[in-house]
């Protein structure tokens, strides 16, 4: 206990600082054509990063425009005026390779000059507003979702767990875990980047897990204690049957996560890392923190009753399998129908929509699509190799140009050796489907000399292209070590792969059930978000891999029951039931706060923070519900003996690998 307390404080202390050392927008890998195209440039014409006003109804001063190219800092200033001539445009750049002190002064000055000009209304945003609006808000997303979930899962936990102290332990778990993760993820950011969405799963994941954890080895302790045990005793059973399942559990939700480590983008990688740091640490303090607790404080928790092994989740699965046939092909058919938008599902990079309507600076890029038609906020853009020849870029440029949806293609510089640089404005938004279409008809489109095409639109295209190259690879390893680990667990071949595939189902409901609402719109005005026509690029990967752990966590938490049931009985059916109406009130209660923690997210103010929370609360509501209750119990009722089968050298393996327990001694009271 006294080694837990000092990791929270210094967890504590390293929650306060370590917003600051995360990153809004990671580079994207050396790997990608784009990046490089973008080395490149840096190299051959270094820029620096650029903040763009919007003034509206008033012309600007000269004096404004003189103060901004004085200020210190800033390389250059351009401004020019809306299409309907209303507004103008100013876009401030500032030079390469400033100092953080130096570039925050420079921006803080640039914002207050922009802001003093008389207008009856001036918009200040660009690249390096966006980060920051984006830290900001992931900041008040995470502590509004804490401030909302919690208390409401505490009221919830103290109703089930019947008492303060008992509602209190699974939290001391689950804030343990988030304070650990915190001082891990300091030193892990002391080494490479990490996105600043890490600590939002942090939040999220640490405390939802927590108080799963907490609830389910609580939940045992009161019931061995009911049963007649002592305190030492109690604690003794609960570690050997739910800390083996919570053990199990944490495995195979880290093993999903570590999906996300083949993939390239620093984002999705610091995601996973980070989920994989707070699983593991509160499936420590479950085994190290809460059991010392429990020794403690056990003594004034109050026994539960007897359990029944034939209350209302038995009869549930009794009914279910003598309908077992009918049930799987019921609820199979309403998780395809739930999954049929997934057919039109589009995936996009958000970057600026994914902020709220209300940021300003989503503001700024909004007006410059619509206003100022002349201007190409994210260009592509093409670097040839040094030395072609003139009349080739002529011929090159001119190709370019006739393509469908280019509006401009200029040469805008080149070096001495003959390195040429070309832009290339497309049609349509930024970064919009035109731009990113062209992005492949100009690396196809071939010249006599090498060139390598970039620009925010390419950027776009080399990240889809690869997480769809890397995806299959991720899905390998999330379904053979689940496999394995459930394997170990149950001795059977088949339980398994059934747990996978239903995983799969559930999974395809679930974004069969965010398509319909952030793609096409629906509930928009009650989750407070403008529709932006695709779903995030990075958020849908995430979400699975998620939610296929999660979804894994409830199926060991049932699976364990039923084992140690049938493990009692040798009877399928009745181990079933059995198993069923002792887990299902804790799958459910589990379920029910986690869902709370998620939902807390749904109430932010970024888009992507938004798919998130929603999306793992529905597969976490459609896996405990619809699959835990109903399409288990029918699927294992089918199946029969057939559930524990495993061919003869698998078995082998098993009885020398896999974890077994003896059947569960009763105690008198």
């Amino acid at each position: 206990m006294a080694v837990w307390l000092l990791v929270g404080l210094l967890g504590l202390v390293a929650a306060g600082v370590l917003f600051s050392s995360l990153d809004a927008d990671l580079d994207d890998p050396a790997s990608f054509e784009s990046e490089q195209v973008s080395r490149r440039l840096d190299a051959i014409a270094p820029g620096g990063e650029s903040i763009v006003g919007i003034v509206e109804g008033a012309p600007v001063p000269d004096e404004t425009l003189a103060a901004l190219e004085a200020t210190p800092g800033v390389a250059s200033v351009v401004h020019g005026p809306s299409d309907d001539g209303v507004a103008t445009g100013i876009a401030v750049e500032l030079e390469p390779a400033l100092d953080d002190g130096t570039e925050e002064t420079a921006v803080e000055a640039v914002e207050s000059i922009m802001r003093d000009i008389d207008a009856p209304e001036v918009l200040v945003g660009g690249e390096l507003l966006v980060d920051e609006e984006f830290a900001e808000l992931a900041e008040k997303d995470a502590k509004r979702a804490e401030l909302l979930s919690l208390p409401i899962a505490i009221v919830v936990m103290i109703v089930v767990l019947g008492g303060l102290l008992a509602a209190g332990l699974p939290l001391a778990l689950a804030f343990g875990g988030v304070f650990a993760t915190m001082l891990a993820l300091g030193v892990v950011a002391s080494v490479m980047d990490v996105s600043v969405y890490a600590l939002n799963v942090v939040i999220m994941l640490g405390i939802g897990l927590g108080i799963d954890y907490g609830l389910l080895m609580v939940s045992r302790f009161r019931e061995e204690r009911g049963a007649g045990r002592d305190v030492d005793a109690a604690v003794d059973e609960t570690m050997s049957h739910s800390g083996r399942t919570v053990a199990f559990s944490a495995a195979t939700v880290a093993v999903a996560l570590s999906g996300l480590l083949v993939f390239e983008d620093a984002t999705m990688r610091s995601i996973g890392i980070a989920g994989i740091i707070v699983v593991l640490a509160c499936m420590t303090a479950a085994l190290t923190l809460l059991p010392a607790l429990l020794a403690r404080f056990g003594h004034r928790l109050r026994p539960a009753a007897a359990a029944s092994d034939h209350g209302a989740f038995a009869r549930l699965s009794r009914f279910v399998t003598r309908r077992a046939g009918l049930v799987v092909v019921a609820v199979s058919f309403v998780l395809v129908l739930l999954a049929a938008p997934l057919l039109d599902a589009r995936f996009d990079d958000l970057d600026v929509r994914a902020l709220p309507k209300s940021s300003e600076s989503r503001q700024v890029s909004e007006t410059i699509d619509a206003r100022f038609g002349g201007v190409t906020q994210e260009p592509i853009v093409v670097v040839t190799d040094a030395g072609i020849d003139a009349a080739a870029l002529d011929a090159f440029v001119d190709d370019v140009t006739g393509l469908d949806g280019v509006r401009a293609a200029e040469v805008v510089a080149s070096t001495a050796d003959g390195v040429h640089v070309v832009e290339v404005s497309a049609t349509g938004v930024s970064n919009g489907p035109d731009a990113q279409r062209l992005v492949g008809e100009i690396r196809d489109l071939g010249a006599p000399f090498t060139y390598r095409v970039g620009g925010d639109p390419a950027e776009t295209v080399d990240f889809r292209h690869s997480v769809s190259s890397r995806l299959p690879l991720a899905l390998g390893i999330v379904a053979v070590t689940t496999f394995v680990l459930l394997f170990l667990m149950t001795g059977s071949v088949l339980l398994p792969l059934k747990a996978i595939a239903m995983n799969v189902l559930s999974l395809a409901a679930t974004f069969g059930a965010l398509v319909w609402v952030f793609q096409d719109g629906h509930f928009s005005g009650v989750l407070n978000f403008a529709p932006t026509g695709a779903l995030d690029l990075v958020m849908p990967v995430v979400i699975f891999v998620f939610a296929f752990g999660l979804s894994m966590d409830y199926e060991v938490f049932m699976l364990a029951r039923i084992k140690e049931a049938y493990d009692e009985t040798g009877d399928n059916d009745a181990a079933v039931a059995v198993g069923l109406q002792r887990s299902g009130k804790i799958i459910t209660t589990a379920a029910l706060l986690i869902v709370l923690v998620f939902a807390g997210f749904v109430a932010g103010e970024i888009v992507a923070m938004k798919q998130l929370g929603l999306g793992l609360a529905l597969a976490v509501i459609i896996d405990a519900t619809i699959v835990r209750l109903l399409l288990v119990p029918a699927a294992m009722k089918l199946m029969g003996r057939w559930n524990w089968w495993a061919p003869r050298p698998l078995a082998r393996v098993h009885s020398r690998l896999g974890l077994r327990e003896q059947p569960r001694e009763l105690v008198a009271t």
